[in-house]
């Protein structure tokens, strides 16, 4: 019988992609893939490293699976972020970990898994900055799939690991993302979410500039492709031509996901980022008379936060009101620049900023969400939900939300729907950050 393995992943969509392929080739292996860890012979447990409190959830999690060696499983098996990063040190002090692998040796999994059934206990970790992309088992619904079209850094924010994790920006040629495109179509995928650490900057490692533009293009060309959506959207790189084709192409989303982290100048230069206040409020503005919604991340406690510059980004939120937005205290990161800055902020503080702006930012997601009501959306059954008389209840999605991260819309219909199958529908109600509504005849 043919070695059954489980695989766990953590973190980002990123990293979910990486763990698809994986999965892919355990299976091309002869490896048999389960979902139940209690039948799993060899767990993986995929791993983010971006935070310590990702760092803690990962070992946490490798510590819960290997609960299971005293049932059924033989080895768990650590990959990922944390095993590139802190992979000496997992192997030394986690006697849990059978084996650690690194995000470049993906390709070999399946004999790191026979090598590590065989009694090595290893490190695998290249230190070649490698692509991981090929065939894929999908972990989402089989109408959605995330395309990763490049990997690594290069903009070095002061509070953040990536670069010193993934490496440096890489991004995978055009043919590559184009293929993955249309295999994923030809599973029955209609819904591609473009991810990247920064996604506008596809392509200018490769052709000496951006392509991002060029490349929707030939994506929205792929037959049975409905939506494209564009994820971690670098403000400094969202030009008027890529916000025109946003705009004007009937195939992608009037939706960008943009991780502003602040819009104070003093803050945004302490970060490293390439934007400043007036650049953002002028961009905003051009994807406002656009139509563009948009979502974005704030990091609050920033080392120099004061309540003034947490009044002018809930300034900001409420002057340029957005679908979705996350806030997340500061992290401190033992190796960013940022750690070493003297005027670090108590816990207690940074978290009371991250309460207060959710509390302002919720208030603006009900005036937009009561525009919606009487409204018609396009939505993409996500799942069935339940029966109840004479309607059948569904959950799904318009254009400006994402799977998971975003709201959802609870569909009714006298009628049974698709799952995967997009319809029209009138808005009747709404709660917190979901609508709800019924499908047009």
């Amino acid at each position: 019988m043919s070695t059954k393995v489980g695989v766990v992943s953590l973190g980002c969509d990123k990293n979910r992609v990486d763990t698809e392929v994986m999965l892919a080739n355990l299976a091309a292996g002869g490896y048999q893939i389960v979902s139940d860890p209690t039948q799993a012979d060899v767990i993986i447990v995929n791993t983010c490293a971006f935070l310590e409190s990702a760092r803690r959830e990962a070992i946490e999690t490798v510590l819960e699976m290997a609960h299971y060696k005293s049932q059924n499983c033989k080895k768990v098996i650590v990959t990922g972020c944390l095993g590139q990063k802190f992979g000496d040190e997992l192997l030394a002090e986690l006697s849990e970990a059978d084996a650690v692998v690194g995000t470049y040796d993906y390709d070999h999994i399946c004999d790191i898994v026979r090598n590590t059934l065989d009694g090595n206990r290893q490190l695998y970790r290249s230190c070649q900055s490698g692509l991981t992309f090929g065939d894929r088992i999908l972990s989402t619904p089989s109408h959605t799939a995330y395309l990763k079209i490049a990997d690594g850094c290069d903009n070095f924010c002061t509070y953040c690991l990536i670069p010193y994790i993934r490496g440096r920006y890489r991004s995978v040629p055009m043919e590559n993302v184009l293929q993955q495109a249309q295999n994923l179509a030809c599973q029955g995928v209609k819904e591609l979410i473009l991810v990247a650490q920064d996604v506008t900057r596809y392509g200018k490692d490769l052709y000496g500039k951006p392509v991002l533009t060029r490349l929707v293009r030939q994506l929205s060309q792929i037959d049975g492709i409905h939506w494209i959506r564009l994820l971690y959207c670098y403000p400094e790189l969202l030009d008027a031509e890529l916000i025109e084709e946003i705009a004007t192409n009937p195939k992608v989303v009037k939706y960008v996901d943009i991780p502003l982290q602040h819009v104070n100048d003093g803050l945004l230069l302490r970060m490293n980022r390439r934007s400043d206040g007036q650049s953002i409020r002028q961009l905003y503005q051009t994807l406002a008379d656009r139509s563009i919604a948009v979502r974005s991340t704030f990091i609050c406690g920033f080392p120099g936060e004061t309540k003034q510059t947490i009044a002018e980004l809930e300034d900001f939120i409420r002057q340029y009101p957005m679908r979705n937005v996350g806030f997340f205290a500061y992290s401190r990161e033992e190796g960013t620049a940022a750690a070493k800055f003297a005027d670090q902020l108590p816990e207690r503080t940074k978290q009371s900023y991250v309460k207060r702006l959710y509390k302002a930012q919720f208030e603006v997601v009900q005036r937009l969400n009561a525009n919606d009501i009487g409204r018609t959306y396009e939505c993409v059954i996500d799942s069935y939900d339940s029966f109840d008389g004479d309607y059948h209840f569904y959950k799904g999605r318009t254009y400006f939300m994402t799977p998971e991260i975003d709201g959802t819309v609870y569909i009714a219909s006298k009628t049974p729907l698709d799952v995967g199958n997009f319809y029209q529908v009138h808005i009747s109600g709404a709660q917190e950050y979901d609508l709800s509504g019924e499908v047009l005849a």
